[in-house]
């Protein structure tokens, strides 16, 4: 049994699948997500040590890992990044995908692919940009409402506060400031979105969107943020059925290409 895996740490959770090599098809056997503490590298371990424990002490033949902490997953074969994975991923979840919009836990990221899965462009944000995954748990916390119940509560509202900032700290300080002045909380839950969307639009205007468009990582969960940018796009959204594992799974189909035994 030949196991090849794919290992993304990101900013906020670390991802590991593992699929199985038959010949020419890949069968799952194995996924997991934990959260980055101070220690990447310890996580990536306990991750690969979860899955061999999983598959019968079944030891993983071919480990390729992505993302921001990819240099420290010391058992990796290779490393590769994040946008090559996330198209490589996305494309296999669904081959007519011909844009990629992955909003991660501290970036947002847009990536446009030929018809082969390859990527042609691709534009990030800058890490203070406030259109990430962080963002929303921060708004969050400082509105008192749980981030599960958050994308709810943003689509019910028909006058959403305008959120102007680009930086998570003023715009937190900007959500405390319609607080103070007695704004609804529904409405500033739909700006904050509002806002989100906003950036990820301008993101993908600078690279260019082609139908089918994915929407990857944790905040593809989020029903507001898909509901915005559905009506943007002015088309439906595919999101894989484990959006935030897409890297992950880009990661270990790339491996399996790298394998040779």
């Amino acid at each position: 049994m030949v196991l090849v895996t794919g290992i993304d740490i990101g900013s906020l959770t670390a991802k590991i699948v593992v699929l199985e090599l038959k010949e020419d098809t890949l069968d799952k056997r194995f996924s997991q997500i934990q959260k980055v503490g101070y220690s990447p590298t310890s996580i990536a371990q306990n991750l690969i040590k979860n899955a061999e424990n999983e598959i019968d002490g079944q030891k993983l033949d071919y480990i390729i890992s992505t993302g921001y902490g990819r240099q420290l997953v010391e058992s990796a074969d290779k490393t590769i990044t994040e946008i090559t994975c996330h198209a490589v991923g996305a494309y296999y979840s669904d081959p007519t995908i011909h844009t990629i919009i992955d909003i991660g836990g501290q970036d947002s990221k847009v990536i446009r692919v030929n018809d082969q899965g390859q990527v042609q462009d691709f534009e990030m944000n800058d890490k203070c940009s406030a259109g990430s995954g962080r963002f929303l748990e921060v708004m969050a916390d400082a509105l008192e409402v749980s981030i599960e119940e958050f994308g709810s509560l943003g689509l019910n509202s028909t006058t959403p506060s305008k959120i102007s900032s680009t930086c998570t700290v003023f715009a937190e300080s900007e959500v405390i400031s319609r607080i103070n002045q007695g704004a609804n909380r529904t409405d500033i839950v739909a700006g904050i979105h509002e806002s989100i969307v906003n950036k990820i639009v301008a993101l993908a205007s600078r690279v260019g969107t082609e139908p089918e468009i994915s929407l990857t990582g944790g905040v593809a969960l989020n029903p507001a943020v898909r509901t915005l940018l559905e009506r943007e796009f002015e088309t439906k959204l595919q999101i894989p059925k484990e959006p935030q594992m897409n890297g992950a799974l880009g990661a270990a189909i790339l491996a399996s290409k790298y394998y040779t035994k």
